[in-house]
């Protein structure tokens, strides 16, 4: 099964893969997607036109304060003067310093665009507004900006805080983004997870209902869709139950229908006494009486008997106890608990049939279970001839034998494996008939856990 299951998903397209596979993951998939694909829309609309923007006027608003006090510089003040204007110009320009820098010149570097948006912003603004070289620093100490202007005698050095070249709208904007992204996501999450219980409730009344179990407090909620399939299964599953309640009532009339006329034909016997004729007759009156209970054994299926929590360890052990007490040969090897809520009578009869069965067509009979794959799987084997291939989903069909004939010695009323496939597929398993693994047939039963 995990075999097959693998070879499934080999199949599906790469894509399907790695998608959710419950409705739950794959409703916030859809929700997620499309929230995130406008965020990210969002972000370079952002960064593209605001960003942008507002970090070029910020720019030209620098160059223009520079441009200034180079103006300034140049207009012909007197020292004092231009010390007095340059304070006042630091002042409601918002600049850290103006002070004038010895040494080499500073060259023709300036005119070389930096690699930050910022810098690059910043670059353009000053070359459209100066007519001098420059050189641009934005990663001077104290979270300052160094601007370097070559005036015609000496080196101009300008110091500018750089919140003047930032706008605190992104952050802003980064944060709501993120933020209410997060509570759309858990709300929409939380909402989706509450319609997604109902379904679930539902799958789960199935799959009890499947077992043969039943969830008496199950009722419709959540969404429209989901209430009207809730009903269509109540429905059905009241039908079912109708139907199973209205065969038994029949069979059980049938039952007393037929008894009593078996019952005066055995006291005629009787009263008859020892007669080839009516032995002959007493037998075949044996013979119905068989037949009759095979027949009511398997109309009668599951019955009024409820799931109970089981040993089936303890429960196989009873049955091949009583079979080895036939004297029969039958070995036995499970593991050491496998507690399931079955119908134990009808699970019981189950067995007992599929290991007579074996020990009809074979000398050992070997009867053993395991947990598997989420699954507890029991296996029948014998060493008899076994059976054909093309007719094993054949002899699972009411009143089909192998043998021909009509001698219930031989070949029985054809209701056997019938009666145990139908017991099986009442807990929501399966039974199949395949090769064992030492020659004979197998018979393979599995519950699900």
């Amino acid at each position: 099964m995990a075999t097959i299951a693998a070879e499934q998903k080999a199949k599906r397209p790469l894509i399907k893969r790695y998608l959710p596979r419950t409705l739950l993951g794959r409703s916030i998939l859809i929700i997620g997607v499309p929230l995130v694909l406008v965020q990210v829309v969002a972000t370079w609309m952002f960064y593209e036109r605001h960003y942008d923007l507002v970090t070029r006027r910020l720019a030209e608003g620098v160059a223009g304060d520079v441009a200034m006090v180079i103006q300034l510089v140049e207009s012909g003040m007197s020292g004092a003067a231009l010390q007095r204007a340059l304070g006042q110009a630091t002042q409601n320009m918002m600049m850290s310093s103006v002070s004038w820098r010895s040494g080499e010149p500073i060259g023709d570097s300036g005119r070389t665009p930096g690699g930050g948006i910022l810098e690059r912003k910043l670059h353009r603004a000053l070359g459209g507004r100066l007519p001098y070289d420059f050189r641009l620093d934005t990663d001077a100490a104290d979270e300052q900006v160094e601007i370097e202007v070559q005036l015609p005698d000496r080196a101009l050095q300008i110091l500018i805080a750089q919140d003047r070249l930032f706008s605190s709208t992104q952050y802003i904007f980064i944060i709501w983004m993120v933020g209410s992204s997060i509570i759309v996501f858990a709300v929409a999450s939380l909402f989706m997870r509450n319609q997604v219980k109902p379904i679930k409730r539902l799958a789960l009344a199935a799959e009890s209902f499947g077992k043969g179990q039943d969830m008496p407090d199950f009722k419709p909620e959540g969404s429209t869709e989901v209430r009207q399939a809730a009903a269509a299964f109540l429905q059905m599953r009241d039908r079912i139950r109708r139907n199973i309640a209205q065969r038994t009532e029949m069979l059980a009339g049938v039952s007393h229908d037929l008894r009593t006329p078996l019952t005066r034909m055995k006291l005629e016997l009787a009263i008859l006494g020892d007669n080839p004729e009516a032995a002959n007759l007493a037998a075949d009156v044996q013979e119905m009486e068989r037949m009759v209970e095979g027949y009511l054994t398997f109309a009668r299926g599951e019955g009024e008997e409820q799931p109970v929590q089981t040993d089936l360890v303890a429960l196989m052990r009873d049955v091949v106890g009583q079979m080895q007490r036939d004297g029969n040969t039958v070995s036995l090897e499970t593991e050491e608990a496998l507690d399931l809520e079955v119908r134990r009578e009808s699970l019981r009869r189950c067995l007992t049939n599929l290991i007579a069965n074996a020990q009809r067509h074979g000398e050992q009979v070997a009867v053993s279970a395991k947990r598997r794959n989420g699954q507890i799987d029991i296996c029948i084997d014998d060493d008899g001839p076994g059976i054909p291939e093309d007719q094993r989903e054949a002899v699972f069909r009411p009143f089909f034998r192998l043998d021909n004939s009509r001698n219930p010695e031989t070949g029985g009323t054809g209701l056997g494996l019938t009666i145990a496939r139908d017991a099986v597929r009442g807990h929501g398993g399966d039974l199949t008939l395949e090769d064992a693994p030492g020659g004979g047939l197998r018979a393979r039963l599995w519950l699900p856990v």
